[in-house]
């Protein structure tokens, strides 16, 4: 999902822990979402500890949230109770003035509590980092596969009706179901109303989560589910494909025709085809790829390595830039190259397809994990070239040391963030170069040790 409203989420990720590789029932998305995602370029992918969801992760796009020390004490507890009920008081004002019922107001409220374990959880996600292969091993595990081929036979008579009806490939559709609940082992328990409410009322994002409990609102009045029945993450991420409420009123679909539109059940029709759905709106091609791993050639510019920089397949190939078969690849459309590790580690063209998935999650180690695992749900071979495993991400106190210090040297990366955005790889590429190094822009621990 992206920012302002672009994706699932309305505009924020939010994370949480990773699942074991060997653990396939395990949801590999960050459930919690609680970041604004930055589009920045060759950085390690950092995550944000929560409880469990979406990868908001990106060896590209990283998530760059601050430890929160910040703790809910008993007493707060008991006074956020209070003033809890009266902010409900005072939003069912707001919300009959958008159109929700005071009847839907009464059944939506009648056992809602302030959820401390929601504010807990916000408040509390700690950093780490993790890189984009230690990522891939879970999100694309033997086991993540295996289950993926299993769902994609058990239903395929409904996947194959979703692919003609939406254009998009069911090996795509069944992959973002795999990383986002396992498919459908991990959906969330948490009541979204009385989670919203609380987010809502808590202020740190307060218009976003309001925004979203009206949405939940206005989903119980249209009689798709009750109020016991629309469980998730304790963001809000719903169902087996995760959507956001605001995202459900605009994509969700009735696709089994029974009157709702159900992405909460043990069956996941309505979902599968609501996710379908979501990426034919913004645009999804079938039949072309995501991306496609690549060779580049001996003295390949690596400033051409930027997602601004779109060329045909063929043009790439004058350039010596050639599929794994030492062809050309096939022209199916304008592309980039994306260099997640740098020059050590995948080499990829990226085509509008990975835009499209960006637009449910904008994490690239995200867009990688779908499109990789649909890749191998659909019986294709895993990447050939090697990962740099002896790296590990740089946090977000070495990444604000490596801006300071490339500027120190007379590489000016325009502030110090510790987000790697274009500036910094730009400051990186001119300090490599000055040094005889592979310009390649990639902010490693390498790196950070030969400016010091």
């Amino acid at each position: 999902m992206t920012l302002l409203k672009t994706g699932l989420i309305g505009g924020l990720l939010m994370a949480a822990g990773m699942a074991s590789a060997a653990a396939p029932t395990s949801s590999i998305r960050p459930e919690s979402r609680a970041a604004i995602v930055e589009r920045v370029t060759a950085q390690p992918v950092v995550f944000v500890v929560g409880t469990s969801i979406r990868p908001t992760i990106r060896p590209n796009r990283a998530v760059d949230v601050t430890r929160r020390s910040a703790s809910v004490t008993q007493e707060q507890l008991s006074t956020s109770n209070i003033g809890f009920q009266r902010w409900i008081d005072g939003f069912k004002r707001r919300a009959m003035a958008q159109g929700i019922t005071r009847a839907t107001l009464d059944k939506a409220f009648r056992d809602a509590r302030y959820n401390s374990d929601a504010i807990s959880r916000d408040r509390n996600q700690s950093e780490f980092t993790k890189t984009l292969w230690d990522y891939l091993d879970s999100a694309v595990s033997d086991s993540r596969i295996r289950n993926g081929k299993s769902a994609l036979r058990t239903h395929a008579a409904k996947l194959d009706r979703i692919e003609a009806k939406y254009g998009v490939d069911k090996e795509v559709v069944v992959a973002v179901w795999g990383l986002e609940s396992a498919y459908g082992a991990v959906r969330g328990k948490t009541e979204v109303i009385p989670a919203m409410a609380t987010l809502a009322y808590d202020g740190r994002r307060g218009a976003f989560f309001e925004e979203q409990l009206i949405a939940a609102l206005r989903i119980l009045q249209n009689g798709d589910t009750d109020v016991h029945g629309m469980t998730g993450s304790w963001a809000g991420a719903m169902g087996h494909t995760q959507f956001m409420p605001t995202s459900y009123l605009d994509y969700a679909q009735d696709f089994n025709g029974d009157g709702r539109r159900d992405i909460w059940s043990d069956d996941p029709t309505d979902a599968l085809a609501s996710t379908a759905n979501y990426l034919k709106r913004f645009g999804w091609v079938k039949g072309m790829p995501w991306g496609v791993e690549v060779q580049l050639p001996r003295g390949f510019d690596y400033a051409l390595a930027d997602r601004k920089i779109q060329k045909m397949p063929n043009q790439w190939s004058r350039l010596g830039v050639r599929g794994l078969d030492g062809k050309a690849v096939p022209n199916y459309g304008s592309a980039s190259i994306l260099l997640p590790a740098g020059s050590e580690g995948v080499a990829f063209m990226i085509f509008k397809n990975f835009s499209v998935i960006e637009r449910y999650n904008a994490a690239d180690a995200y867009v990688i994990g779908v499109g990789h695992l649909s890749d191998r749900i659909a019986g294709k071979r895993a990447f050939q070239a090697s990962w740099p495993r002896g790296d590990r991400a740089l946090k977000s106190a070495e990444r604000k040391e490596l801006q300071q210090r490339l500027t120190r040297a007379g590489f000016s990366t325009q502030g110090v963030d510790g987000r790697i955005g274009p500036n910094t790889i730009a400051a990186i590429r001119k300090f490599q170069k000055a040094r005889g190094l592979t310009p390649d822009g990639y902010p490693s621990m390498t790196l950070l040790k030969k400016l010091r």
